[in-house]
């Protein structure tokens, strides 16, 4: 099949790419900036003044949608809320854009969403039946940011909104996660009781690779691995994988000084399911916590 990734050259994207290019498939990337093909890799010029890559993308099976300023980066100002919410309006509405201007259609768009659209919570288990949004930034941006993306079943496009949890993997969160019990200083962080909805970011590309080649899944779709934790539990496993003790806590009061808004990510969770992917027989690469954390600060 033929992919065109919007945001293909970010943490996920790239782990992506190397999984279809594995399946053979053929990958073209949006890009603002012109490369030269490398394999079966070729990129596309697009959010730039006069670039129409409906022109040079010519048709595709699958469009995959990644592209936005990432949420890791920054302390969640006012300025920067901005740009992680208009920069995934702006880039669903390209991609909307683009293939309404194709003549033949891609089958399906695979959107990147988010956990965050589900309220914290230290006893609901959330599923894609789930209907609660959360009443804060990221429930609104997640929430505005699949809505964009639905409309374009209106073209009779098949819709998927992949709800990331924490991406492990050698960037995102887990290096800064990790950080402190390197420093021999790791330990609890607020109550410890917040759930972490963790996936390996090698299910994540897998299985937005499942559901392009699944056509009854659509809609929502939870990609956390089926085994959340407590952050206690959580950090408890990284002193254990990496021999380092679990001991001086991080407090709430703290967190927030460090990270202001953004504190809300280590602070809050919810305890997500990935019904979905389970009960269409999405096989797991790295179920278990221990498991993600041996691949990832071993390997």
């Amino acid at each position: 099949m033929k992919f065109v990734i919007a945001g293909g050259s970010g943490f996920i994207g790239q782990k992506l790419t190397d999984i279809l290019l594995s399946a053979n498939h053929e990958v073209i990337i949006l890009s603002r900036q012109v490369k030269n093909p490398v394999g079966k890799v070729s990129y596309v010029r697009w959010l730039a003044e006069g670039s129409l890559p409906e022109k040079e993308i010519g048709e595709a099976d699958v469009f995959i949608n990644l592209a936005g300023v990432s949420i890791n980066d920054g302390r969640w100002t006012a300025s920067h809320q901005k740009e992680i919410y208009e920069s995934r309006i702006i880039a669903t509405t390209e991609l909307i854009r683009i293939i309404k201007a194709m003549e033949r259609k891609p089958s399906v768009l695979i959107n990147a969403s988010a956990i965050g659209i589900y309220p914290a919570s230290t006893m609901t288990r959330y599923t894609e039946e789930s209907t609660e949004i959360a009443q804060d930034f990221l429930g609104k941006t997640v929430y505005d940011w699949e809505q964009k993306a639905k409309s374009v079943e209106q073209l009779g496009l098949r819709v998927a909104f992949m709800r990331f949890g924490v991406v492990l993997g050698h960037e995102g969160a887990l290096p800064l996660m990790v950080m402190p019990y390197k420093f021999l200083v790791g330990g609890p962080v607020g109550s410890g009781k917040q759930w972490v909805s963790w996936v390996h970011v090698e299910d994540v590309a897998k299985s937005i690779l499942f559901v392009a080649e699944n056509k009854e899944i659509h809609g929502p779709v939870n990609v956390t691995s089926p085994n959340p934790v407590q952050m206690n539990e959580f950090g408890k496993t990284i002193g254990s994988v990496l021999k380092r003790p679990h001991w001086i806590p991080a407090p709430s009061f703290a967190m927030k000084a460090v990270l202001g808004k953004k504190s809300a990510l280590v602070l809050e969770g919810q305890s997500v399911l990935p019904e979905k992917l389970l009960h269409n027989e999405y096989e797991f690469a790295y179920p278990k916590l221990e498991m993600a954390l041996e691949n990832l600060l071993k390997g």
